[in-house]
C-alpha cells in the first residue's frame, strides 16, 4: 500500500556511496515507504552502482526502489518502478518496457488534468507539487491544498504530495488526504535521518 513517507535521495546532500546507504538505510528504519533514487548526473556507472546497492538495502526492508526519470537505469538497476516527469519517456513506451509489475508514477505539477490522463493511461500514482517553497526546484509551480483535496476525490490511485515539505508544515497537507509526501531536504538534510523519518510518519497516525 502507498501511505506514508516518501523518501527521495539528493546526490548533493549524500555525495559519497557511504553517505548515501547509510541515510537512506536510516530512513528505512524510520518508517519510509518508498525510496526515490535522484541523480541527475551523466556518471552512468555511478548511478548504477548505487541504485543496485540500494535496491538491495530496500529489498531487505521490503521497500519499494523508484528510480527518477531513468527508464534505462531502472531496467539495469532491477529498480521496483521509475518515476517520470512531464518532459520523460511516454507513460505507455515506459509501460511496455518494464512491465505491467513495475511501479510507474507521473509527475502531473498542479494539474488535476494531466493527473486524470496519467491514471486513464495506467499510472500507479501521481504527485503533485511544489506544495511550498523548495530548495531542490526553486521555480516549481504552486499546488493548493484545494487541488489535493479535489485530487484524492477524482482519482483512485495514489495521490503523492512533494515540493518543500517539512514536520512543521507536513499536516496541513496530510489533512488534504493525500496518501503520501514525497521530501528530500526535510530528511536528508539533517543528521539524524531515522528521526526526522519518524516524525513524519507519526504525523499520518494523528
Amino acid at each position: 500500500m502507498l501511505r506514508g513517507v516518501y523518501a527521495i535521495t539528493d546526490s548533493h546532500l549524500m555525495p559519497t556511496d557511504e553517505l548515501l546507504l547509510t541515510k537512506v538505510e536510516a530512513a528505512l528504519k524510520g518508517g519510509a515507504k518508498i525510496i526515490q533514487y535522484r541523480d541527475k548526473s551523466n556518471d552512468t556507472q555511478k548511478k548504477i552502482r548505487q541504485a543496485r546497492a540500494l535496491i538491495n538495502l530496500c529489498c531487505h526492508y521490503n521497500v519499494p526502489l523508484i528510480i527518477n526519470d531513468d527508464v534505462e537505469l531502472a531496467v539495469n538497476s532491477n529498480a521496483n518502478g521509475v518515476h517520470l516527469g512531464q518532459q520523460d519517456s511516454s507513460l505507455a513506451y515506459t509501460r511496455k518496457y518494464l512491465g505491467a509489475q513495475k511501479i510507474i508514477g507521473i509527475t502531473c505539477h498542479s494539474s488535476l488534468t494531466l493527473a486524470k490522463q496519467a491514471e486513464q493511461d495506467g499510472a500507479d500514482y501521481v504527485a503533485f507539487g511544489a506544495c511550498f517553497a523548495s530548495p531542490t526546484k526553486p521555480n516549481a509551480q504552486r499546488v493548493s491544498c484545494e487541488t489535493l483535496i479535489n485530487a484524492k476525490k477524482e482519482l483512485r490511485i495514489p495521490v503523492v504530495a512533494i515540493g518543500g515539505i517539512n514536520s512543521d508544515n507536513a499536516p496541513s497537507i496530510i489533512q488534504t488526504g493525500v496518501d503520501m509526501i514525497a521530501v528530500v531536504s526535510a530528511l536528508f538534510g539533517y543528521d539524524d535521518v531515522f528521526e526526522c523519518t519518524q516524525q513524519l510518519v507519526d504525523l499520518f497516525r494523528k
